[in-house]
């Protein structure tokens, strides 16, 4: 599994993206399978700061990532 840098919203949603398209899924698609609004699809995407992480969680779930946090220690 490669890793992907992320450290702002935008690179988060570029990174969902580029899985999304990946996986040859439409938006709606991907919501449908995450069990998720297409908006909220639309403004993950697009970078929106303010997602819910419970959401975020099932998108990459359901894109075959997760999320991991480095450098707290």
């Amino acid at each position: 599994m490669a890793i992907t840098p992320t450290n702002s919203p935008e690179a988060l949603g570029a990174a969902v993206l580029a899985a999304r398209h990946r996986l040859g899924l439409t938006q709606p698609q991907l919501a449908l399978a995450a069990g998720v609004g297409v908006r909220f699809i639309v403004e993950l995407e697009a970078g929106k700061p303010t997602i819910r992480l419970q959401t975020l969680l099932k998108v990459l779930n359901t894109l075959g990532g997760s999320l991991a946090v480095e450098g707290l220690a």
